[in-house]
């Protein structure tokens, strides 16, 4: 039995794999086009732009039910079917309340975006058998992985 630790992506090779696995990624915490100019809708734009099937999850923005031309959902696991990775813009603090549904959504992995890092939080998913890569930018990884193959 591999140890939960295992399961705390760091190394290139790691995210590597996870990158080539993922095609289907929700972005909780996404803004809306409002917000363009903002990590937490410029990424997610930059991931749909590459061809991968973004599924928004804003917290705020109770109105808004669409963005990226996309549908909205307001949790993770009501999303069907299910996606590869979860893409997170809340901060350390903020996280927490979200790990059940992160659990109860069982995605493959869940990413802490650059500047993001709950280390009790990340114990919790990769405990649970998810994936975690912390305080890294997506759109800089997966552009560099992009360009690798």
């Amino acid at each position: 039995m591999s140890d939960w630790r295992d399961n705390l992506i760091q190394d290139t090779a790691g995210i590597d794999a996870l990158l080539a696995a993922t095609r289907r990624i929700a972005v909780l915490g996404i803004k809306t086009e409002a917000q363009r100019g903002q990590p937490a809708f410029d990424v997610a734009h930059y991931l749909a732009g590459a061809g991968l099937d973004v599924v928004p999850v804003p917290v705020y923005y109770p109105e808004v039910t669409r963005i990226l031309d996309r549908p909205v959902h307001r949790t993770v696991a009501e999303i069907e079917p299910r996606v590869d990775m979860v893409d997170v813009f809340r901060r350390p603090q903020d996280i927490p309340p979200h790990v059940d549904d992160l659990i109860a959504a069982r995605p493959a992995s869940v990413w802490f975006q650059l500047g993001i890092r709950n280390d009790g939080v990340a114990e919790v998913l990769a405990k649970a058998g998810i994936k975690v890569v912390q305080d890294r930018c997506l759109l800089v990884d997966h552009r560099r992985w992009a360009r690798s193959r």
